[in-house]
């Protein structure tokens, strides 16, 4: 957690340019949801050793439910952007944006016709005195000017104000494919609390919540994939999805594999095909070790449920 706190402080300590983008976030609400998923396997311990085994999901209930709350503020206050790595990491990224930015950039680039004829008269005088020295010295003094004349706008440029759309307007302006967007993405920030609260009722030898947990995860997943599909068919024009958004999904496909170490499936197969490895590679020198090594660890792991619930 100390670690977490340093690593913040560096990456959004203030600079001059950045000073009122710092400024402005006056809760860092992804380092709460960090600083949390750090703390929830001391929660469980804890609990687990003052109220016993069957007890211990209510207190792993209510922070699943504070988990789920601050996700929902970040889902919000970002605008209704995808979480990345449960909300973990700033979605800043837009691709409109991104084309807009390489337009401008192109734009700028392009010299005009007056500056294409100062750029051809500066070429030919290259072979007059020394062009880098000349240059260099008129940049200087140019830097000196603007910072007597204008010091503020330097060291403070100007701060563009985005307004965040709330949920009708989100909703009017992406159509039906942001509809399925927004009930995606709620259902993949719900489903660890619904998934604790029938583990809760039900117990882990129910297969109840497995079955439960894994469709609203396929589900969700689904819908998302559905509209990112009609995104590259040209149907979809209202909702784009960026790069770090696509990595994202396949993120979160990958966390399936997870279902493997939850009980009853655990209990019931992938336990007994972990130990048939073990006894299959034992003999074999310094192989069969590290696979007991790493079995034993696997078995570990799945004890508890903040390492094996992806969230």
């Amino acid at each position: 957690m100390i670690s977490t706190v340093n690593e913040y402080i560096i990456e959004t300590s203030p600079t001059e340019v950045h000073t009122r983008c710092a400024e402005s976030s006056f809760i860092p609400l992804s380092l709460c949801l960090t600083l949390l998923k750090d703390l929830e396997t001391s929660i469980e311990v804890v609990a687990e050793q003052i109220y016993g085994e069957k007890n211990k999901w209510n207190l792993i209930a209510i922070t699943e439910a504070v988990k789920v709350c601050i996700r929902l503020v970040i889902f919000r206050k970002t605008g209704y952007k995808m979480l990345l790595v449960g909300g973990e990491t700033e979605n800043g990224e837009n691709d409109s944006d991104s084309f807009s930015l390489q337009k401008t950039k192109r734009q700028l680039g392009k010299p005009t016709g007056n500056e294409e004829s100062g750029i051809t008269k500066t070429l030919h005088a290259q072979n007059s005195g020394n062009l880098e020295d000349r240059a260099i010295s008129a940049l200087s003094s140019f830097g000196k000017k603007a910072t007597m004349q204008h010091p503020q706008a330097i060291m403070e440029p100007p701060s563009k104000l985005v307004e965040r759309p709330n949920l009708w307007t989100f909703l009017s302006e992406k159509g039906v494919p942001g509809g399925f967007f927004v009930t995606g993405e709620i259902l993949f920030i719900i489903r660890p609390l619904v998934y604790v609260l029938l583990m809760r009722k039900y117990g882990t030898r129910s297969w109840f919540p497995w079955c439960v947990s894994l469709a609203v995860d396929l589900i969700g997943n689904s819908i998302l994939s559905v509209t990112l599909m009609s995104q590259h068919s040209g149907k979809n024009q209202q909702l784009q999805f960026s790069d770090s958004e696509k990595d994202e999904l396949k993120r979160r496909r990958m966390l399936w594999a997870l279902y493997l170490m939850r009980d009853p499936l655990f209990t019931k197969y992938t336990r007994q095909k972990l130990e048939s490895t073990q006894r299959l590679v034992q003999p074999i020198p310094i192989l069969g070790f590290v696979a007991e090594k790493i079995i034993e660890i696997l078995i570990g792991v799945q004890t508890r449920y903040t390492y094996i619930s992806g969230s």
